[in-house]
């Protein structure tokens, strides 16, 4: 015999025909993938960090000759985090009892015991470094080479000036997805680019991703600059020539934004990740490398990009306090209650159900009963 928890009863609700439907807010990432979990600049030589993945603690370690590794964020000896510990060579030694540990997790010294009786070790996660991020692979350890690391769009191409953003946001990684996709939500940005309008020009569907393409026009207020700065020259007006494209993709687990003119060159290129953090998956850290193209006289994009981070970083605000109120809106009530009528975003909410973690069943154990015993006098 077995109980079901309460989140499990409740991880379904029922669409208006009243057939069930796995509620996406409750379905976890697949840990099959590579995840950045921290960026290069926060793991400083012979030091340790301590990350999480979906509430599992991890350490990564770069080691005195800049290796990175990853290891479970537990001593084996009494479970304390190994990122307290001291980096030591090529190894970290927990900060306890000094345990010691190299990068497949072995353990290969216990200072009083003599390398002769070593006890287990701890987990290690396949690591890899690129492009000022980190990345890990929580899942199947065999199945990290098979796996490879995701496209990262124009940040190595010396042509594009790439910006490095993140933040954390307390909502189900799903809500950041549909948020980027569904350009309607332009109103939500009206203080910052004016009055825009969005038109889907079409979305395309694949075993594991969705896409859509956009145009805008403005229908009120002036160009903002940081916009201006993306698409690299003046869009003023609504009857202009210009027919710029933005295509969004989510090519799970990753999501990316792509403008183009209408001569197709290449304007900004977005990657962006939201990798879990807590084990219910409702805070995710934002992982995003924005690359503009840069102009024909360069350092003009230098001079204005700090306008630029402003621009951008008063759109994510508005994107975070949003997707943080759709977040509390699915806790009071229980379950999702959204009405979404846009086909490209049910689309999406499909493909993240689908390619998902599947549904785990939480079983509890029902303890036999046993007569009370007696303390020994």
């Amino acid at each position: 015999m077995h109980a079901v928890s309460a989140a499990e009863s409740s991880s379904k609700v029922e669409t208006p025909g009243g057939a069930p439907v796995r509620d996406l807010r409750r379905v976890h990432v697949h840990p099959d993938y590579w995840y950045p979990l921290a960026w290069s600049h926060e793991l400083k030589r012979g030091k340790a960090h301590g990350v999480r993945f979906a509430g599992e603690p991890i350490v990564l370690v770069r080691t005195e000759s800049g290796k990175v590794f990853a290891l479970e964020d537990r001593c084996a000896h009494r479970q304390v985090p190994l990122h307290g510990g001291v980096v030591d060579g090529e190894a970290i030694r927990c900060c306890y009892h000094g345990w010691t540990y190299d990068c497949t997790g072995s353990c290969i010294d216990v200072p009083y015991l003599g390398r002769e009786r070593l006890p287990n070790g701890v987990r290690a996660y396949p690591c890899r470094e690129v492009e000022g991020l980190i990345f890990v692979f929580p899942g199947n350890a065999e199945l990290a080479k098979s796996t490879p690391l995701p496209p990262l769009g124009s940040v190595a191409n010396k042509a594009y000036k790439t910006r490095r953003f993140g933040r954390e946001v307390a909502c189900h990684y799903s809500f950041m997805h549909e948020n980027l996709m569904d350009m309607n939500h332009q109103f939500l940005h009206r203080r910052q680019m004016g009055q825009m309008r969005a038109r889907s020009l079409g979305r395309r569907r694949g075993d594991d991703w969705v896409e859509v393409d956009y145009t805008f026009s403005r229908e009120a207020g002036q160009q903002p600059i940081g916009e201006a700065l993306v698409f690299g020259q003046s869009r003023q007006g609504s009857k202009t020539k210009h027919k710029d494209v933005m295509t969004i993709r989510t090519q799970y687990p990753y999501q990316t934004l792509q403008i183009r003119t209408s001569e197709g060159t290449l304007v900004m290129d977005l990657w962006i990740i939201y990798v879990p953090l807590d084990a219910e998956q409702r805070t995710n850290r934002t992982f995003g490398l924005l690359s503009v193209k840069r102009p024909k006289v360069g350092v003009l994009l230098d001079i204005a990009w700090p306008l630029l981070v402003w621009f951008t970083e008063r759109i994510f605000k508005e994107d975070r306090w949003i997707v943080e109120r759709e977040q509390e809106a699915h806790d009071a009530q229980g379950a999702d209650w959204n009405h979404e009528v846009f086909p490209v975003i049910n689309e999406l909410r499909d493909l993240l159900r689908e390619c998902g973690a599947p549904p785990a069943r939480r079983v509890i154990p029902i303890e036999p009963e046993v007569a009370p015993q007696s303390c020994a006098s």
